[in-house]
């Protein structure tokens, strides 16, 4: 990572930009910090050896520097941990205390542009199933991204309420037309009732194999597919002017607070601080707890690792675009495809590290510019 420019300017828009704009979502002192703890984070001193790299960032003080910069945006005031995650990503509350900043869009096709298409992205095809049709608060779904069984093996459902929050796996019939009916010609359920139930468990095979089967779709993880899973819900946008817009209204946010306590977290433990650390990753686990289980969500120090912390960034970051990123910085990017993603383990190289550098860029130049290796 060539940081000779990036940390002068950031350094230099530290010290230019006011701690609160007023426009919002102009770029702030706290969004400037945030980012330089996440580049101290990233910077590769020894690309090739994780080991070397370890001692090399520790050494150059990198990871004390990442620690300060996300402590001043934590303790500076403007920012706060809203007392639920849900709310976070609330339709009507995109500016909250907790975004640091974030890419605004509107529903005026004129100014927005292509805007904010995540929503299309993460939606299972619960279009094509009885009871259902597309429409616009349902979404539009690709279904370009489906969690791996090990990412949503890392909720523990009975005191992490984020997999609740942030997963839709109830669709409710909207299409009359194709609601399945009993031999009598009754329909098996009303508009409105519940046509597609996506199980977070095996056992609830139950509920359509048992005595008393419910009429509408149940599917659990056995029977998931490129096409149904549970579906994250954070970009949901019913807004949109039409069933098959993919222009979405809703802000990206980019820098939010719950970051900036696991960036600190992890700098901490790395820098060898981990009990400080501990703090900071056990204020957004307990934000995370079902009501009455707080104190059960806090994690021990022993269990404080550098791969905890990729699972926890993992469960409150999820689908922020920032995973690559996270794997890369920390070396583990091959190891943990191969143990935890059964499509990407077989084809993943360490030369996956790098991304491949567009031909067209390259045509560009006018001396020559190698591709990077393995492409």
């Amino acid at each position: 990572m060539y940081d000779g420019v990036i940390i002068p300017d950031l350094q230099y828009a530290e010290a230019h930009l006011p701690a609160v704009q007023q426009d919002y979502g102009r770029a702030t002192k706290g969004a400037v910090q945030h980012l330089l703890a996440k580049v101290y984070l990233t910077r590769l001193r020894v690309p090739d050896s994780a080991a070397a790299d370890e001692v090399a960032k520790q050494q150059a003080g990198d990871f004390a520097n990442a620690a300060n910069y996300a402590k001043q945006v934590i303790d500076s005031g403007p920012y706060q941990l809203l007392p639920r995650f849900a709310d976070v990503f609330d339709f009507h509350n995109e500016r909250n205390a907790e975004v640091i900043w974030s890419v605004q869009f509107t529903a005026d096709p004129l100014t927005t542009g292509p805007g904010n298409t995540g929503h299309l992205y993460f939606l299972m095809e619960y279009d094509v199933l009885p009871g259902m049709l597309r429409d616009v608060a349902n979404g539009r779904p690709f279904k370009r991204f489906r969690p791996t069984k090990f990412f949503l093996g890392l909720y523990d459902r009975t005191k992490d309420a984020r997999y609740d929050a942030q997963f839709q796996r109830v669709w409710y019939a909207n299409n009359a037309a194709t609601i399945p009916k009993y031999p009598s010609g009754a329909p098996k359920f009303q508009l409105g009732d519940t046509a597609v139930f996506v199980s977070a468990t095996d056992s609830d095979t139950v509920r359509v194999t048992g005595p008393n089967p419910v009429p509408y779709r149940v599917y659990t993880p056995k029977t998931y597919s490129d096409r149904i899973f549970p579906s994250l819900n954070k970009f949901a946008d019913p807004f949109r002017l039409s069933v098959n817009d993919t222009r979405g209204s809703r802000d990206f946010l980019l820098f939010r607070l719950a970051e900036t306590y696991l960036i600190a977290a992890e700098a901490l433990m790395r820098d060898g601080r981990p009990a400080e650390g501990l703090t900071y990753i056990n204020a957004v686990r307990r934000r995370a707890a079902i009501p009455g289980h707080e104190t059960d969500m806090e994690l021990p120090l022993a269990q404080l690792t550098l791969d905890e912390v990729l699972n926890e960034r993992a469960r409150e970051l999820a689908g922020e675009s920032m995973r690559w990123f996270d794997l890369v910085r920390t070396h583990k990017l091959v190891e943990r495809v191969k143990l935890y993603n059964p499509d990407g383990g077989p084809n993943i190289q360490p030369y996956h590290a790098l991304r491949p550098i567009p031909q067209t860029q390259i045509d560009r130049t006018t001396t020559p510019f190698p591709q990077n290796p393995g492409y």
